[in-house]
This record gives C-alpha cells, structure tokens and sequence, in this order.
C-alpha cells in the first residue's frame, strides 16, 4: 500500500507521455527538431523558475545537482530529438511498435547494473506485454504488423528507445537524494544547454515563428504536460519503484491512445482491439508483481 500512489503516478506519466505522440506527430516536420526540444524544454524551465529561485537552498542545491543533471538531460534530450526526427520518416504505428522494446530493454539493463534477477518467467511476461501493445497499435489487423517496412526513421528511433533507458537508469544511479523539483530543473536547463549546443554546430535556425495557434498549443501541452509534469513524476517514482516497475507501464501508452482517440476525436475502439488492451494490462500487473524492487 506503501506504494500504491507512486504506481499511480506512473499510470497518470503513462497517460500524459501517451499524449505527447499525438502532438509531436503534429510538430514533426514544421520545425527542425533540436529547435522545437529546445522551445520544449525552455517553457517548461520557465513554468518551473518561480519555484526554484524563490528559495535560496534550492538555488545552492541546484549548483550542485547540475554537473549530473548534464548526464541525465543528455538522454533526454537525445530521445526527444530521435522522436520528431523519425517521425518526419516514419509513421506513428513504426515508432509505437519500437517504444514496446524499452520496458524489456530497461530490465535487460537493470539486471546488469543493479544486480536484479530476470526469469523466464518474467522472459516471457514481456513477450506478452509486447504481444499485447503491437495487438492495440495494429488494431488488432495482424497483417498490419507483417506489413510493417522499417526504414531510416526507425533506426533513429530505436537510437532513441536506448536513449530513454539510459535516461531512466541514469536518473537511479545519479540520485542522491537532492528534491526532485530542483533535480527536475536542472535535467530541463541541462536539455537547453545541449540543444543550444547542438543547433550551433549543426547551423539550425530557431524558426520559432512558423507554429501557428494550434501547434502552439501542442508544444503548451509537451511542455507543460509531457515534459514538465512528466519529468517530475518519473524522477520521483523512479527512486522509489525503480526504472524496472516504472518503465513496465510503457505498455499501457496505446491503450491510452486508443483512449484519447475515443474520448477526443471520436474514434470508436474495434472490438479486436480490446484482446490486447485486456493482454496490455494482465500483463502491466504481472510485471509490477515479479518484478523486484530496485
């Protein structure tokens, strides 16, 4: 019971990153990618500054949490820059498909770095929570995945699916029990510093300008949301739960989806779609459950 109210928390990040495909897939091409993470990640610093600087101990803290957060924000960073740049490539069924290899990813990692056990039992308990995520993304159309054509975007990606596990192991390893407010802070301005970094080098202009009314309120909601909040609660219920349990819950992202598809726009949920969204859960739960904590 202790931790239910960190598992529900990553149920709502689950949500909210779930949201952030539908809008980084309507961002995606309009402006170059390193611009449109670095306008992410500086209204998200903005949002967050009044908090920080209006206590001077957060300020000294954040001197001090800021060289690792530079490790932490590269990650990040570098996951959020493989997503737009894949999806100017790719579609979202390619993208939803790889995002199902970071839970089996992170515990692959997690056994090694912190010594935790992977049975088959739990083997095969990702198989099907990847069984079940690919069955909502296609619809539950099996010859939609037979289908599918991977290309240069999907290599990208993939670059990015390592990236995010790094970004959540990194966020186990470098925690010292600093808040989690300033820790989250810091990742955002170390994201801007790698951005502004990285636009120097590869020449990219901001073109800031070119977001019209709707887009701009799809980089409100993945800055405020999908990066603020997001941010916030991963780091908090990463500490606690470990990147393992934490990042399991990826599996639910298309059931929330199908979710908002539903709730948003409309889109009714074929009913061969809810097998996986059944399989999707059993198999969450199931790995909360054989887990073991980091």
């Amino acid at each position: 019971m202790k931790e239910l109210k960190y598992h529900l928390l990553s149920l709502l990040v689950t949500a909210l990153v779930a949201g952030s495909f539908i809008s980084s897939a309507e961002l995606s091409g309009v402006i170059n990618p390193f611009s449109l993470t670095l306008l992410r990640f500086s209204l998200a610093a903005l949002m967050m500054s009044p908090f920080i600087f209006i206590r001077f101990e957060r300020i000294k803290i954040a001197r001090k949490v800021f060289p690792r957060s530079l490790v932490m924000s590269f990650f990040f960073s570098l996951f959020f820059i493989c997503m737009f740049e894949a999806l100017t490539t790719t579609t979202a069924l390619n993208t939803g498909t790889l995002y199902t290899l970071v839970p089996f990813l992170t515990a692959i990692a997690g056994a090694a770095i912190f010594k935790q056990k992977l049975s088959p039992k739990l083997l095969l308990i990702y198989i099907l929570a990847a069984v079940g995520t690919c069955w909502v993304i296609a619809k539950g159309d099996y010859s939609v995945l037979l289908a599918l054509d991977f290309n240069y975007g999907d290599v990208i990606f993939l670059l990015g699916c390592v990236s995010m596990v790094c970004f959540s192991l990194s966020m186990k390893v470098l925690n010292r029990g600093e808040e989690s407010l300033v820790t989250v802070f810091c990742i955002l301005i170390g994201g801007m510093v790698w951005m502004t970094l990285a636009m120097i080098v590869f020449q990219q202009p901001l073109g800031w300008e070119a977001l019209s009314f709707n887009l701009g309120a799809h980089m409100m909601y993945l800055a405020l949301f999908a990066t603020l909040a997001s941010t916030y609660i991963i780091h908090k219920t990463t500490i606690v739960l470990g990147p393992t349990k934490v990042m399991a819950y990826i599996y639910l992202s298309p059931v929330f989806v199908a979710l908002f598809m539903l709730l948003f726009s409309g889109q009714q949920i074929p009913l061969a779609v809810y097998p996986g969204i059944l399989l999707s859960i059993a198999s969450t739960c199931l790995l909360q459950i054989f887990n073991r904590q980091s």
